[in-house]
């Protein structure tokens, strides 16, 4: 089975009582009580309720955020999140709360906003909208457009835009942090491994000098080795091509700043990170199977930015209708008419998916019929994983 990291709430969450910086203690409750604290400590209870859920809402999805990208074990701390509202969230140990918080919260604590297509939980930044502004929620500004009549998510949209969606009783479990708990090295396989090459792949996209890996095949060869002994020479780490807990973790808080996970605007963690098929292999009529499924994904996702790539059924057969889809790409990208789907092929047509992904695909503007090939795709999970730090399926 593959890693499944799909966002979920945790059981507990661990806050430093200060700057991340600076001793303060660290205090372990649980995460319904943390958010009715934040609450209690960030807005008023007098506010309209849709005002109060947009800001819960805006609350748990920031601290979840924190959790999936390992924000702070990621740089060496041995906790969570903190208290300083510089960075996080007002936290004050021991406070009381108000009763129609707790009420609110009990019911909305397994509830994140996400950007449609993204799986990851938004980093939705706020701040009190009078002395302080942002280019997240104003905390004041939502009061006064529940005033108006605005609902939750009409606030919501308001601030982070129109393409967001409230992910529902997503499950809760401890927390379970990322590194595989023995170091990786040659001779290493697995799902773990998987995820090592595709923080290495996507890292080296911003650090050309670490060699790419192809394909992702979850097997750590002399290929791997090498990417991670670059890596490690690049970020002053000991380079022996071995992946302990340090280059684990620099590689996690890489991957994070790269893709901007833990901001308000972010590259965004695919549903799916598609990578092409082995070297020397190809896809062709009478193909069958997940990757077959992913190529018609592709297809279908740039055929609607295309007026000659025809509509297609994404069922995982490579049939008559997917030959002439491809044909129809490749003619578009100038290669020659095959049918036939090699790694240029691929390459391409996926180079074209990641452009309109990075930038449509979180848009509001994305047509009706691209929004609902996005939306069967989450609803059928979609051949691919949903991994932290895009893993894939070769």
């Amino acid at each position: 089975m593959p890693i499944t990291v799909t966002p979920y709430i945790p059981k507990y969450i661990t806050v430093h009582t200060g700057p991340a910086n600076q001793w303060a203690e660290n205090v372990t409750v649980s995460f319904p009580d943390y958010i009715k604290n934040v609450a209690s400590s960030e807005i008023y209870p007098t506010w309209n309720e849709a005002a109060l859920r947009a800001n819960i809402l805006a609350q748990i999805s920031f601290a979840l955020n924190r959790v999936y990208t390992e924000y702070y074990p990621s740089r060496g701390y041995d906790f969570d999140i903190t208290n300083s509202t510089i960075n996080d969230q007002k936290f004050i140990k021991g406070r009381s709360t108000f009763d129609n918080v707790d009420r609110i919260v009990d019911e909305l604590f397994t509830t994140y906003i996400r950007r449609v297509g993204f799986v990851e939980p938004l980093s939705a930044r706020f701040c009190n909208g009078t002395t302080v502004t942002c280019d997240g929620l104003s905390q004041w500004g939502s009061e006064h457009l529940a005033q108006q009549g605005y609902s939750t998510m009409d606030i919501l949209r308001r601030y982070y835009g129109n393409n967001i969606e409230l992910v529902t009783n997503t499950p809760i479990r401890d927390i379970a942090y990322s590194y595989p708990g023995t170091p990786l090295r040659q001779g290493s396989s697995g799902d773990y491994v998987t995820v090592l090459q595709v923080m290495l792949n996507r890292i080296g996209r911003d650090y050309p000098a670490i060699p790419r890996i192809s394909p992702v095949d979850g097997i750590f060869g002399s290929q791997t080795e090498e990417a991670v002994r670059k890596f490690q020479s690049i970020f002053n780490l000991t380079s022996d091509g071995i992946v302990g807990q340090g280059t684990w973790y620099k590689l996690v808080f890489l991957y994070v700043g790269v893709t901007d996970l833990s901001e308000l605007v972010s590259e965004g963690q695919p549903f799916t990170q598609i990578q092409p098929p082995a070297s020397g292999t190809t896809l062709q009529e009478g193909s069958t199977g997940v990757a077959v499924s992913t190529l018609q994904y592709l297809l279908s996702i740039v055929g609607q930015f295309s007026n000659v790539i025809p509509t297609l059924t994404i069922d995982g057969i490579f049939g008559p209708q997917t030959t002439q889809a491809v044909i129809a790409a490749q003619r578009q990208f100038g290669l020659p008419p095959t049918g036939v789907v090699d790694n240029i092929t691929w390459q391409r047509l996926y180079d074209e998916y990641l452009g309109i992904a990075r930038t449509v695909l979180a848009d509001s503007s994305l047509p009706t019929s691209a929004q609902d090939i996005v939306r069967s795709v989450q609803s059928s999970n979609f051949p691919g994983y949903n991994l932290t730090y895009g893993s894939s399926d070769a």
